[in-house]
Order: structure tokens, then sequence, then C-alpha cells
């Protein structure tokens, strides 16, 4: 009788752990991804046939400002589209993460592999007027945001990702 209570309790045991380290890998599992996107700061508007102009002393200024309003953050990638103003407004807050600024082309994003390469971490995105709402309401599933007008360069939407659940909040700081 003994050893069947023994072999009861032993097996009880060994049945509570497996529960518990499958719970675990399930908890595990669901990861939080957290994407932050802003717009590029000020550009130089000079030059109206300047395609891909450079940013204002402004704008440098606004940029050198986010990587500040980030220092709390530990970003593990830093976006941007391939144009002087959006990555000379990423690239303080890249320097400060000492990461490189990876480029994207925000009409050919393809979303869910972009999702798989960042799930579990931390992401600036740097964009437009136009792609960084755009971007903003693919993450999230749902048209929520129109184009930012264009003498704001103060927004940031946070989008939060985990499992199925998407959260974000819209912040704007001048």
């Amino acid at each position: 009788m003994k050893k069947n209570i023994v072999l009861l309790f032993s097996l009880f045991l060994v049945m509570n752990c497996f529960a518990q380290e499958t719970k675990a890998k399930d908890a595990k599992e669901v990861e939080t991804s957290v994407y932050y996107l802003i717009r590029h700061a000020e550009k130089n508007r000079s030059d109206k046939s300047n395609k891909d102009p450079e940013l204002t002393k402004d704008g440098h200024n606004r940029a050198a400002y986010w990587a500040d309003v980030f220092k709390n953050v530990k970003f593990d990638a830093v976006y941007s589209t391939e144009y002087n103003r959006t990555i000379q407004t990423a690239k303080p807050t890249a320097d400060a993460n000492e990461l490189e600024i990876k480029s994207y082309h925000p009409f050919r994003l393809d979303l869910p592999k972009f999702l798989k390469d960042t799930a579990g971490k931390t992401v600036l995105i740097v964009g437009h007027s136009n792609t960084t709402p755009a971007i903003t309401n693919r993450l999230l599933s749902k048209e929520m945001f129109e184009s930012i007008d264009d003498s704001n360069n103060g927004n940031v939407y946070i989008v939060t990702v985990t499992g199925d659940t998407k959260t974000v909040q819209l912040l704007t700081i001048n």
C-alpha cells in the first residue's frame, strides 16, 4: 500500500511539473513587439525641384531631440527609407543604440516577414507624412490614421503587438 501511495504521489509530481513546463513554454512563445513610428524631421524646402533634400538646422535639432526623447528606450533595430531626411532623422537614435540603420521601402514592405523578423523586438521606423500612418495602419490591421499634416513633424505612433492583441498610442511631441 505504501508503495502505491509513493508511486501515485511521484506520478502526481511528474505530471504537475510537466504541466508547469508546458505553461512556461506557451508563455515564452507569446512575444511582445513594440514599434515606434515617426515622420522625418523638418526638411530643407528652399529648392522645390530637389526630391531628396537634407534636414534644416531645426530638423537636425529635432532628430537629436528624438534621440533624447527615446534615451530610455532600448531599440533592437532602426529602419529608415532611403531618403536623406529620414536617414538623418534616424541617425542620432541609431547611434545612441549602436545600431546600423536598416533600409526599407514603405510600399514594398513584406509585412508578414517584417513582423517575423522583428518579433519580440523594439523597433524605430522613420518614414514620411503619408507612409508613417499607412504602416501604422498595416501593423494594426485597420485604418485608423490619415496622412500627417505637412507642418507636423512631432507625431510618434507606438504600436504594441502581443500575440493577436494590438494597441496603439499617438503622441505629439513638439
